[in-house]
């Protein structure tokens, strides 16, 4: 992810910006406001946390949320911590590294109430996925859910011609990346007890997927 996307960032000191975590934090939050309620005391634990700046933005919307980065790029860590210490609340715990491919994630204070994710699949080979859904599903709570964000292709379609001159650009720079079909991710997640609980359609062709873990 960071390879792909480090090109366009700008830093700032320490802190690395995206400027599409800018601009796509608030439509997540959006999504994540419809289930869960601000004022109670959970966890959330952010698989491949990039630069920090979303963990930091939604700690401050559900200031009694705990919130654990994660990340498999180590060169982030300094950029994530940066971020999380201009948090009033101070809820945004420090980066662990988590590989979503391997596991179990022993490093992680399980079980959390939630799990976000946003802009992995498309950028990471296929393993990713599936170990997102095995491992993640391993330190979530039974009912717990998942908020997954980015695009996605359906049914073996990619829509609009945005999208499918994302996934060409994105397949030429690794042939194992690109965007995944929502119904290999559905068949994953249901191996691994979570189904499909609600998908919204995002601006900038993008969709936030909310995850169930049902056993």
């Amino acid at each position: 992810m960071l390879t792909i996307f480090r090109r366009l960032s700008g830093k700032m000191g320490s802190k690395i910006n995206y400027p599409s975590a800018d601009r796509n934090k608030t439509f997540i939050l959006e999504v994540m406001q419809k289930y869960i309620n601000p004022a109670e005391s959970v966890k959330l634990l952010e698989v491949s946390s990039g630069t920090g700046q979303q963990a930091a933005f939604f700690a401050t919307k559900f200031p009694k949320m705990t919130i654990q980065t994660s990340e498999v790029d180590l060169e982030l860590f300094e950029s994530i911590k940066a971020y999380a210490s201009e948090v009033p609340n101070k809820n945004v715990k420090d980066p662990v590294k988590i590989d979503a491919s391997q596991g179990p994630w022993s490093l992680v204070d399980a079980p959390y109430d939630y799990i976000l994710n946003v802009n992995m699949f498309h950028v990471s080979p296929w393993n990713c996925s599936v170990g997102f859904f095995k491992y993640g599903s391993q330190v979530l709570k039974p009912g717990g859910l998942i908020f997954t964000y980015g695009a996605l292709m359906i049914d073996g379609v990619i829509t609009p011609q945005s999208n499918v001159d994302f996934d060409r650009s994105i397949r030429q720079r690794d042939p194992n990346c690109g965007l995944r079909d929502l119904r290999d991710l559905e068949k994953v997640a249901k191996e691994n007890g979570i189904v499909l609980k609600q998908l919204y359609d995002l601006p900038a062709n993008n969709k936030c997927c909310v995850w169930e873990k049902t056993a």
